[in-house]
């Protein structure tokens, strides 16, 4: 039925609740086929469009990953945008940061169609206004989901064109203007791809290095994921980069997620290196360029990261978990670089966005300066030790916080709710429960000097939290 203001185009047969399930707080995510297909992301293109166009925009950086579906859906993307008058640069075959890249150096806004490290059915949506600027509920998100319901005004105007433009070698060369590599001693470095991007990017970045032998681990570009989940953070997907690392003799080690925004490190011993030790490396090499500068961390990166940063004269500053909070503290406060523990890391010269490559070049860079092996070169980094993110499935997460809480209140030294509950303790430890804004699950992260006081947290806490 028309909608009798004539502001809006015929009403679609969308719920809000239908559309809240795929229009998520930072992206549009779903399954393929059942949530997500080429009329729903058309509709969004049209509100996306519609949404930019405001802000003066003329046309819009689309970029899509490995998924069989993307093509599809990112060209029905572009054809709704191109309905509302606004053009459309199709970069084809991309990296998310690759994306943010085009977006930042063409000064346009961006769309990136990935579901990053989620299986082979789903496929989502990454936007960002131009810049790279992010776009989240309370920054588009929210009206682009309401006009999903309700149905976007159609454009009385001429039509937006379809161009297409390369930019793989542009991203690979202004990422080397920021990270010099040449001075670097020769280095091995394994990769697993995941059947990701990384296998796109990475020979781009790194292929025709003289001093660096890639050895290539998963990158051929397949969006069934055939290998493992392209998802690092879970251990179980590290075990084939470990022990190609030792078979390989390799210096060091990266993975990248499906999408290649994030990138993970082992060590030539094949040990995983902690996000917050990659945070802290990165951040020592950014204030020796910027003395004095602001570096961000959110509050379950390791303590080490601020305790680091203040001892080089650099400002540390906490903030919440989740890449909107990180790049709003990015541009608030000038800071130079971002590190997240789920090793999402941000840089002011990357338009404030995240750059797993980046982040991965930095490593290289370090390595490749000293004569000493990574395990090594990280060690000065990794000052504690940390349970790593623990879910449990709760009915009532307020309560069981609570009831942890009241538990350790003899020994707390301070409690914070900045996400969820910090609780300090006084002997250093510490410990933060933060309730999932999407699942019933209460995640749990601890650390503390020493292993065994770590397990004792963990132990403690779920005996509390899984009755």
């Amino acid at each position: 039925m028309p909608d009798p203001t004539g502001d809006r185009s015929v009403a679609t047969d969308r719920t809000t609740e239908s559309v809240a399930a795929v229009v998520k707080a930072y992206d549009v995510r779903g399954l393929v086929g059942e949530q997500i297909d080429a009329p729903f992301v058309a509709d969004v293109g049209r509100a996306f469009a519609r949404l930019v166009r405001a802000d003066g925009a003329t046309s819009i950086v689309v970029g899509h990953d490995m998924r069989d579906s993307s093509p599809e859906l990112s060209r029905a993307f572009a054809d709704g945008v191109c309905e509302q008058g606004v053009d459309v640069i199709l970069i084809g075959l991309a990296s998310t940061d690759q994306l943010y890249f085009a977006s930042g150096r063409l000064d346009q806004p961006g769309a990136m169609f990935t579901a990053s490290h989620n299986p082979a059915a789903y496929n989502g949506i990454k936007l960002c206004r131009a810049g790279a600027k992010p776009v989240g509920q309370d920054t588009g998100l929210a009206t682009i989901a309401a006009e999903l319901v309700s149905g976007t005004a159609p454009h009385d105007g001429a039509r937006g064109t379809i161009s297409e433009q390369d930019v793989l070698m542009d991203y690979a060369a202004y990422l080397h203007e920021l990270v010099d590599l040449s001075g670097s001693r020769p280095l091995t470095v394994a990769v697993d791809a995941g059947n990701g991007m990384g296998g796109h990017t990475v020979p781009a970045v790194l292929g025709d290095s003289p001093v660096f032998t890639v050895r290539s681990l998963y990158f051929e570009l397949d969006g069934t994921f055939p290998n493992h989940e392209a998802n690092p953070l879970d251990p179980a997907n590290l075990v084939d980069l470990q022990a190609y690392v030792r078979e390989t003799g390799a210096d060091i080690g990266l993975a990248f997620d499906g999408d290649a925004d994030r990138c993970f490190v082992v060590d030539e011993k094949g040990d995983p290196v902690s996000p917050s030790a990659v945070t802290g490396l990165v951040a020592a090499r950014e204030l020796a360029k910027n003395p004095g500068a602001t570096i961000i961390h959110n509050l379950i990166t390791s303590r080490a990261v601020p305790e680091l940063v203040s001892e080089l004269g650099g400002t540390p500053v906490r903030t919440r978990v989740g890449h909107s909070f990180i790049k709003a503290q990015m541009a608030q406060t000038g800071a130079v670089f971002g590190g997240e523990h789920s090793a999402h890391y941000y840089f002011r010269d990357f338009w404030g966005a995240d750059s797993g490559m980046l982040a991965a070049m930095h490593v290289l860079a370090a390595l490749g300066e000293t004569d000493v092996p990574a395990s090594q070169l990280f060690a000065a980094y990794e000052r504690y030790h940390a349970s790593g993110e623990i879910n449990s499935t709760v009915a009532d997460a307020a309560a069981s916080t609570a009831a942890v809480v009241a538990d350790f209140t003899s020994e707390t030294a301070d409690v914070d709710s900045l996400d969820g509950v910090t609780v300090s303790l006084a002997d250093g430890s510490w410990f933060n429960l933060r309730a999932s804004n999407t699942e019933p699950l209460l995640r749990l992260n601890a650390e503390a000097a020493d292993a065994a006081r770590v397990d004792q947290l963990v132990d403690r806490i779920l005996a509390i939290v899984r009755p």
